[in-house]
């Protein structure tokens, strides 16, 4: 039972240590409107019909490394589509 105990404490610990990694990562939630044009525009032509659920600004030393927005296409599935502040396509990821 003390391995149960332990066990549970380690992962409680856990979820709330990735979320302060976020923080420390510079991770921040952001509205549309919020997101470059260029990124936009890229997010759209990569979405493939979806919906953007919601969006990232992942900054590393205060400087803007990639937007990450998380869409459902109509399929059901989700993507992650990530995109550099000028724009150019960084990476899509099958979630």
């Amino acid at each position: 039972m003390n391995v149960k105990i332990r066990a549970l404490a380690l992962l409680t610990t856990l979820l709330f240590a990735t979320s302060s990694f976020a923080d420390l990562l510079g991770d921040e939630k952001v509205e549309w409107s919020q997101v470059p044009e260029k990124v936009q525009k890229t997010i759209t032509q990569h979405a493939q019909g979806g919906t953007v659920e919601k969006i990232e600004k992942e900054t590393e030393k205060k400087k803007v490394i990639v937007y990450e927005a998380h869409v459902k296409k109509p399929d059901g599935k989700k993507i992650e589509i990530k995109v550099e502040e000028d724009g150019t396509l960084f990476e899509i990821e099958q979630d």
